[in-house]
This record gives structure tokens, C-alpha cells and sequence, in this order.
């Protein structure tokens, strides 16, 4: 898929393409430029280590609920890898 960089330096991301990534308009994102590549990915986000009983689980500070679509793909992700 070919795109174009306009006079400011702005690009867009197809809609199929931010569907598949799961980007969302306002998503902090991360640009490098490693061997010649542009990489985009989600920013790293701040996470708090809260105690749950005897379990230590990380909490991000601002985080919107997963989709119910998002669950269902990760969790047929992690099934594959059993298999």
C-alpha cells in the first residue's frame, strides 16, 4: 500500500492498517528509524506494581478497556501457541 508524505511532513496510516494495528485516534505512538525502516508502535505507557493477595500485577496509569474483539484475537493467539 503506497502513501504519500504531504508538504508538512504528515502522512496517513490507511484505515486497514490502523484497524489491524488496533491504533486508535489520540494513541501516544512511538516513531524510530532503525536500519533504513520507519517503525511506528504504541508508546510505552507508566505502570504502577500493585499487590493482588500474593501476586504483584502491573497497572497502567491510563488504561482504556480492551475490546471485546481484541480479547477474542489475543486469546486465539495464545491457544495457537499451546497447540
Amino acid at each position: 500500500m503506497n502513501v504519500t508524505i504531504d508538504s508538512a511532513g504528515r502522512l496517513v496510516v490507511p484505515k486497514a492498517i490502523r484497524d489491524q494495528a488496533e491504533l486508535r485516534p489520540d494513541m501516544p505512538l512511538t516513531i524510530l528509524c532503525r536500519d533504513g525502516r520507519i517503525e511506528i508502535e504504541p508508546a510505552a505507557q507508566a505502570v504502577t506494581r500493585v499487590k493482588k493477595g500474593r501476586v504483584a500485577v502491573a497497572l497502567a496509569a491510563k488504561m482504556s478497556p480492551l475490546s471485546a474483539a481484541a480479547v477474542s484475537r489475543t486469546q486465539q493467539r495464545l491457544r495457537g501457541r499451546r497447540a
